[in-house]
């Protein structure tokens, strides 16, 4: 490519019946360097030198492809991918004159799923354009996954339909097919080690290895071997030569729990391993390069770990391009039934028996805190397994007390919601704060039990009574809180 001016190519991808390319920049030079490539590849093109000119071109076909500078001369070209249709199945390439940590970060957050340095050589060029037709292909067949899965209340090995989790698959979907690193972070038990193997079993990646290390759990020591490999010879015991993640893993993913106990010298060579894209075993010269995803996790909040001096800025800022919060089980509402449900399920199939929970026992989920998150409500239900011998009961006891708190009764609900659903809403949630006993619920209402036993039984022709899948959290101290149903798209936080 020839030297331009510094700025910023994207290139956004679409997929259509038919390969398409519209490139926009001011520079001719660049615009018939690019078609030229874009021919060769198979695209039919097309070209502006602005934003305005861009959008008639958009209004025309809808391209498969769109290459446009940063800086146009009406504005930014990154302001064109908002008016893509589909911007799901939209996948974002950077090419810019800078290629900083900073810069390849800002351009990965904004969407990119990978960045080229100006001047590009034609052959890589080539390659990303070809790799960007098969994550376009990638994206719809997770889009017609997930559809699929959401009836089920499911994505990939992750199980759950809240609102939270439904955010949750939106991140793993946009992200999964594309190169960008992945930085989980969530409490222990929130279920990081199936969020990043969904990752890769939906990436280009997926025929490749997927490997994880808790670098809580590995001694010091050993980690440096575990990740690098060792040659022989190169301390007490080695007696051949160890191949490590990076190498053993090579096309495909590693994920790194717990990044952050990682010890600090060995952060230095994971930086440059990542920066590089090459690496040295333990005890030898060689460079041994290593194409590897790396997906981390971390249970802490990685801004005070860099101020503590548990993570390196720097490589905080290499790891977080793509960063995830997964939701703690106590902010995920009904998922506790499904979860527990599914757990006992899993007992029932194991043990060839068909034991069941008791509505008391269900409703007793929600007033647990849960500090251990899934990991704990597993451990619960198999303990409660155990103990019953054909319906599990309300009074198994939990592995920890409920959470207090001072807090007032709080429901939420969104802004123009009907009055009538509101009410609906409110009496369901007071019913089950009050432990499914109406008189309580009624005297809490302020109506009489005749008015409260009138409205349940409009309620229940809707099929809407509580415990017949109503989405309401139940909270010991905090009372209850109105969770907005998985399927309604307009609930769903942003």
């Amino acid at each position: 490519m020839a030297p331009h001016a510094n700025g910023v190519f994207v290139v956004s991808i679409y997929r259509s019946d038919m390969a398409h390319a519209l490139i926009v920049d001011d520079d001719t030079d660049i615009l018939d360097w690019l078609q030229e490539v874009a021919r060769m590849e198979g695209f039919t093109v097309a070209r502006a030198q602005c934003l305005r000119e861009a959008r008639i071109e958009l209004g025309r076909q809808r391209p498969d492809v769109l290459l446009t500078d940063l800086r146009l001369p009406d504005g930014q070209g990154i302001e064109l991918v908002d008016e893509l249709e589909g911007p799901e199945s939209t996948e974002v390439i950077v090419v810019t004159g800078h290629a900083t940590v900073d810069s390849a970060v800002a351009a990965l957050r904004a969407g990119a799923s990978d960045y080229l340095v100006k001047p590009a050589e034609v052959e890589r060029v080539q390659v990303v354009l070809r790799r960007a037709k098969k994550t376009s292909a990638l994206r719809h067949e997770i889009g017609a996954l997930r559809e699929e899965l959401r009836k089920l209340g499911r994505f990939g090995r992750i199980l759950g339909s809240s609102p939270r989790m439904q955010v949750l698959y939106d991140q793993l979907s946009r992200v999964a097919p594309t190169s960008a690193t992945v930085l989980l972070i969530g409490e222990s038990g929130t279920g990081k080690e199936l969020a990043a193997h969904t990752v890769h079993e939906l990436s280009r990646r997926r025929d490749a290895p997927f490997l994880p290390l808790n670098c809580g759990a590995v001694a010091p020591q050993l980690i440096e071997t575990e990740l690098f490999g060792h040659e022989r010879g190169s301390f007490t015991g080695a007696d051949r030569q160890h191949k490590g993640f990076f190498e053993r893993a090579n096309g495909g993913s590693i994920f790194l729990d717990e990044i952050t106990e990682m010890p600090m010298e060995l952060q230095v060579k994971l930086l440059r391993v990542l920066e590089t894209g090459a690496f040295t075993r333990v005890g030898g010269t060689a460079q041994v390069a290593s194409d590897v995803r790396i997906i981390a996790a971390t249970n802490r909040d990685p801004q005070k770990a860099v101020t503590e001096g548990k993570l390196r800025e720097d490589l905080f800022h290499r790891l977080n391009v793509f960063p995830i919060h997964l939701p703690p089980l106590r902010e995920r509402g009904v998922d506790m039934e499904q979860l527990a449900l599914f757990f006992l399920e899993e007992q029932n199939v194991a043990e060839g028996t068909r034991k069941s929970f008791s509505r008391d026992a269900l409703a007793r989920l929600y007033q647990h805190h849960w500090p251990g998150n899934v990991r704990e409500l597993r451990n619960y239900v198999q303990r409660a397994y155990i103990m019953a011998d054909e319906v599990v009961e309300g009074e198994i006891a939990m592995s920890a007390p409920a959470a207090k708190s001072d807090d007032a009764t709080i429901i939420t609900i969104h802004v123009g919601t009907p009055l009538a659903e509101v009410e609906r809403r409110v009496t369901l949630a007071t019913l089950a704060y009050c432990g499914q006993v109406k008189r309580k619920a009624a005297q809490v209402l302020g109506v009489s039990l005749k008015t409260l036993y009138n409205r349940l039984e409009a309620y229940n022709g809707k099929g809407s009574l509580a415990g017949e899948q109503e989405p309401i959290e139940v909270l010991p101290g905090e009372g209850t809180r109105e969770v907005a149903h998985a399927t309604d798209p307009a609930a769903t936080p942003r």
